[in-house]
C-alpha cells in the first residue's frame, strides 16, 4: 500500500534543527502541556499534587492559562463550565488517590450534561501499578476502575511516546457526539522522567461527525409531513450542537408546538406562539404531549425530569433524534435516529413538506392558561417575584448556573432563558455545590459577560473556599444565595412524605460577613431590593455575592 504524503506541511530548515534538538530540561509534564497546546487548549482547570508535579511545573513553560481551584470537585464542575460555554474541550489537571477521586461527582454531572472535560490525573511510580499492594501513598489497587462507570473513555500511559496520542484520542472522543468526559492517567515516574522527544506540534483530533441516515430521514419527514397533532420535545442536545435555528424553522414549517426540557432551556423562543416553554413538571402539559399523533424528540432520553417523572404515556408515534446510542428507545418505542442534532435537523428540514395548522398557538395558548392557573392557585407570589427580579436583573446575554435549590427548581420551569447556552443547572445528576464553581469555569471562559449563580445556603457550603478562587483571578460573576437554613428542598419532601423533616436544618455563617473576610463585596438584600441589588452587583467589575434571606415553596407536583 502507497501513502501520498504531498499533502503534508514541510518542515522549514530552522523548523528541522528545532525537532533535531529539542531543548533541554524537559519531562512528561512538558509532552502533557504542548500535546494540550497542539490541539489548540488555552485555557485549563486542576489542582495540583505530589504526584502530579511534572504536570504543574511543565505549565510555566507554555502559553497554557491555569485556573486552580480549591478542591478537585469545584475543579470539575468549573471544566463542565467551560466545556459547555465554549463547546471545547475543557482539560481538569488531577492527582492520584484522593484527588482523583474528589473529582467523579464533577465527572459524573459533566457525563449527564455531554460536557467535553478531558481529566488528566497522575499515577502512583510504574513500579507500582498493577495491584500490588506497595504502600505508595494515594495507592490504589485500580484507579481507573473508580472512574470506568463514568467517563466515555479510559486511555492509559505507560511511557513518555504514548503521551501525545493518548492525550489526542481522549481529546477526539470527548468531542465526538454526544460529547462527554473522558479520563487519561499517567504514573509520576513518567510525568517527571526527561525526553528528548521533539516538541509536540498541531496535532490533529477532529471529532468524527454523526450523520442520520437517510432511509430514517424520509420516515422521519412523512410522519410528521402528514401528521395532524404534531408536537416536538427539544432537549439539551439541541443545545450543544447549536441547532436552535434549526428546531425553530422545523417547527415553523409544520406548525408544531415545542416544549423544552430543563437541559433544553433556550432551544426555543419563550414567547413564540408555537412555545409550550418548559413545564414539564406540570399535567397539563403531560397531556398534551401524551395527545400528539407523532412526537419529535430531539437530543433527549426522557429521563426522570423530562417525563414528569416517568409518569409520561405517548398514545402517538415518537421519532427520537439522539446522538447517544443507548438513549434510543430507551423509555418508550420509537423510530430511533442515532445522530448529531442539528445534522438530523438540517436533514428533516429539507424533507419535511409544508404543513399549516392555524389552531396550534390557540391549542398552545389554551395549555399555557392552564398551567397559570394551577400555578396561581397555590399562593406562590413570593417564588415568583424572586425568579422575575432575577430574570430582570440579569442580562439577556449573561449566563447562569444554578444549583440543587428550590429557586432553581423553579427555574427549570418558569425562567425564560432568552438565548441558548446561557442557562445551566447541575439537574443532569443532581449533585450539591455546582452552581458557583461552574460560574467560574464560564467566566473563565468568556470574562466579557457577567456571570450569575445561584445557590442554596446548604449547595453554597459545597463551594465557599471558591470564593478565594473567584477573587485570586478577580472574575466578573454574582453569586445569589437564597438562605433557607437548610436544605430546602429535602425539607418539603420530607413533610410532604413524612409529616416532618430529619437532618435538614442548618448552622451556617453570615454569609455578607464571610464573603467580604475573602475581600469579595457583598450585600444582604430582600424581594423588594434583590432586582436592583443583582442589577448592581452584576454590573460591577470583579466577584460580588448577594444574600437573600427568604423562605421559598416548590409548586404542588402533578405526578404524585
Amino acid at each position: 500500500m502507497s501513502h501520498d504524503h504531498d499533502d503534508r506541511p514541510q518542515l522549514t530548515a530552522a523548523q528541522a534543527a528545532a525537532v533535531l534538538n529539542p531543548p533541554a530540561g524537559r519531562n512528561g509534564g512538558d509532552l502533557v502541556v504542548e500535546t494540550l497546546q497542539g490541539l489548540g487548549a488555552t485555557t485549563v482547570f486542576g489542582l495540583p499534587g505530589q504526584h502530579a508535579l511534572g504536570m504543574f511545573d511543565a505549565l510555566r513553560r507554555s502559553s497554557l492559562r491555569y485556573v486552580g481551584l480549591r478542591v478537585e470537585n469545584n475543579a470539575g464542575f468549573a471544566a463542565d463550565a467551560y466545556g459547555r460555554i465554549t463547546g471545547e474541550v475543557a482539560p481538569l489537571l488531577l492527582s492520584t488517590g484522593p484527588g482523583a477521586l474528589t473529582s467523579l461527582a464533577a465527572l459524573q454531572e459533566a457525563a449527564a450534561a455531554s460536557a467535553p472535560v478531558l481529566a488528566i490525573s497522575s499515577q502512583i511510580p510504574s513500579a507500582g501499578l498493577g495491584g500490588g499492594r506497595h504502600g505508595y501513598l494515594h495507592e490504589l489497587r485500580d484507579q481507573q476502575a473508580s472512574v470506568r462507570d463514568i467517563v466515555k473513555s479510559v486511555h492509559t500511559v505507560r511511557t513518555a511516546s504514548q503521551i501525545p496520542s493518548a492525550i489526542a484520542a481522549a481529546w477526539e472522543s470527548a468531542l465526538t457526539a454526544p460529547h462527554g468526559p473522558v479520563w487519561v492517567e499517567i504514573p509520576q515516574d513518567v510525568l517527571l522522567a526527561e525526553t528528548t522527544l521533539p516538541v509536540v506540534s498541531a496535532m490533529d483530533a477532529s471529532p468524527r461527525e454523526l450523520y442520520p441516515r437517510p432511509e430514517l430521514t424520509i420516515a422521519a419527514a412523512h410522519l410528521l409531513s402528514n401528521a395532524e397533532r404534531p408536537v416536538i420535545i427539544a432537549g439539551g442536545g439541541v443545545v450543544r450542537s447549536d441547532a436552535s435555528g434549526k428546531l425553530r424553522a422545523l417547527a415553523e414549517k409544520i406548525d408544531a408546538p415545542v416544549v423544552t426540557t430543563f437541559g433544553g432551556k433556550g432551544a426555543f423562543p419563550w414567547e413564540h406562539p408555537l412555545s409550550l416553554r418548559s413545564w414539564l413538571e406540570d399535567r397539563h402539559t403531560t397531556d398534551f404531549l401524551e395527545d400528539a399523533d407523532v412526537l419529535l424528540v430531539v437530543g433527549s432520553g426522557l429521563g426522570e425530569l423530562s417525563s414528569n417523572y416517568h409518569t409520561f404515556r405517548p398514545r402517538g408515534r415518537v421519532i427520537q433524534i439522539e446522538a447517544d446510542a443507548g438513549k434510543l428507545e430507551s423509555n418508550h418505542p420509537a423510530l430511533g435516529i442515532h445522530s448529531d442534532a442539528r445534522e438530523a435537523l438540517a436533514d428533516l428540514l429539507e424533507a419535511v413538506e409544508r404543513r399549516e395548522d392555524a389552531g396550534a398557538a390557540e391549542r398552545v395558548r389554551t395549555v399555557l392558561e392552564k398551567v397559570r392557573v394551577r400555578i396561581e392557585a397555590q399562593d406562590l407570589t413570593l417564588e415568583q417575584q424572586v425568579l422575575a427580579a432575577v430574570r430582570e436583573a440579569l442580562p439577556d446575554a449573561a449566563p447562569s448556573f444554578w444549583d440543587m435549590t428550590i429557586l432553581a427548581y423553579w427555574a427549570w420551569s418558569a425562567f425564560d432563558a432568552r438565548r441558548p447556552n446561557t442557562m445551566h443547572s447541575a439537574q443532569g445528576a443532581g449533585g450539591l455545590g455546582y452552581g458557583f464553581p461552574a460560574a467560574i469555569g464560564a467566566a473563565a471562559a468568556d470574562p466579557t459577560k457577567p456571570v450569575l449563580a445561584v445557590s442554596g445556603d446548604g449547595g453554597a457550603m459545597y463551594s465557599i473556599a471558591e470564593l478565594a478562587t473567584a477573587r485570586q483571578y478577580d472574575l466578573p460573576l454574582t453569586w445569589l444565595i437564597v438562605d433557607d437554613g437548610g436544605y430546602g428542598i429535602l425539607r418539603e419532601y420530607m413533610t410532604g412524605a413524612f409529616g416532618e423533616s430529619t437532618g435538614t436544618e442548618l448552622a451556617r455563617p453570615d454569609f455578607v460577613a464571610l464573603a467580604e473576610s475573602f475581600g469579595v463585596p457583598a450585600v444582604r438584600t430582600g424581594p423588594e431590593s434583590l432586582a436592583a441589588d443583582l442589577g448592581k452587583a452584576l454590573a460591577a467589575p470583579g466577584p460580588s455575592v448577594v444574600v437573600l434571606p427568604a423562605l421559598l415553596r416548590m409548586f404542588e407536583p402533578t405526578h404524585l
